[in-house]
């Protein structure tokens, strides 16, 4: 019998639908294992995504429930069957092709692992010069370049005026490209 919550389930279960993240975290730590497992045994090859799927749909749904904690089981391992059902519907209307092996000789992988070391590298190589920054200035830049986020939210996130913002995003970006200049002087970076 697999392991459950037990007579805080009706608490825990209410904080979640109020959007509490720790409550669904409960629910989450509670099932996964049992949903992965289940998954790895109706569909191997897509387990990880179909899991992931399966608790944004219960997500979605979670304020609308309405039951105890085996029908709350039976809710997301339904919706597991479905994201399951469903995915070997699409792969079995997916057309394998038949290539001769010569034409895959010189195809690149399509992930391809010196590309993903190189793009890793990088990646830390930026944080790294970042993080050389003023902490105000690698803050609101890591936010704004990193994490996309615009103007308003960083401002709202880092307790600043938007045009504060601006100008530490401004001048952090001048200093980084001084600073890659000073690096690579043949190449004309621009902020």
């Amino acid at each position: 019998m697999p392991t459950m919550i037990g007579p805080s389930f009706p608490a825990v279960l209410e904080a979640a639908q109020r959007g509490d993240e720790r409550a669904f975290a409960v629910l989450w730590r509670d099932l996964q294992p049992a949903v992965l497992r289940y998954l790895n045994v109706a569909a191997p090859e897509a387990a990880e995504d179909l899991a992931a799927d399966t608790w944004v749909s219960i997500i979605r749904g979670l304020a609308r429930f309405r039951g105890d904690e085996p029908g709350f089981r039976a809710l997301v391992f339904t919706a597991a069957r479905h994201r399951a059902l469903d995915w070997r519907r699409q792969s079995s209307r997916r057309q394998a092709e038949v290539v001769p092996i010569e034409d895959l000789l010189d195809r690149p992988a399509p992930d391809d692992p010196a590309e993903a070391v190189l793009e890793a590298q990088s990646t830390r190589a930026a944080l790294a010069l970042i993080a050389e920054l003023p902490r105000n200035q690698a803050e609101v830049v890591t936010l704004r370049m990193v994490a996309g986020l615009d103007v308003a939210q960083v401002a709202r996130i880092v307790g600043k005026r938007p045009g504060a913002v601006r100008t530490l995003t401004h001048r952090g970006l001048r200093r980084l490209a001084q600073r890659l200049a000073a690096v690579e002087p043949t190449r004309r970076v621009t902020p």
